[in-house]
């Protein structure tokens, strides 16, 4: 197949072959090694964002209350708790925890 050189009809033909290299990428289940990167700085944001915020506010708990338990441990619990949910949600949402390439989709899941 010739790429046309210029026009409306350059860009359709640019958009079908990328999403042809997609639909088979899906099928054979394979991901670049970009995929396995940006998952990775994914997951590693999705958890450290709220584990700081966590800090971030038990530490201002404990300056306002200093009787009783360490806000700021709990706080890192919490946030610590809550990143990890979030990372599992969203590789649970890219289908990389299946390792087929395939979009997660919850009510497909559970069939």
């Amino acid at each position: 197949m010739t790429e046309p050189e210029q026009g409306p009809d350059k860009l359709e033909h640019t958009i079908a072959r990328k999403a042809e290299h997609r639909v088979r990428a899906r099928r054979e289940g394979r991901h670049t090694v970009w995929f396995g990167v940006g998952m990775f700085g994914l997951v590693g944001w999705a958890v450290a964002v709220p584990t700081l915020l966590g800090v971030a506010v038990g530490r201002w708990l404990d300056a306002r209350f200093a009787d009783g338990p360490s806000w700021t441990m709990m706080g890192l619990l919490a946030g610590v708790a809550l990143g990890s949910a979030n990372a599992w949600w969203w590789v649970r949402r890219t289908g990389a925890w299946r390792g087929d390439g395939r979009e997660g989709n919850d009510k497909e899941d559970r069939r």
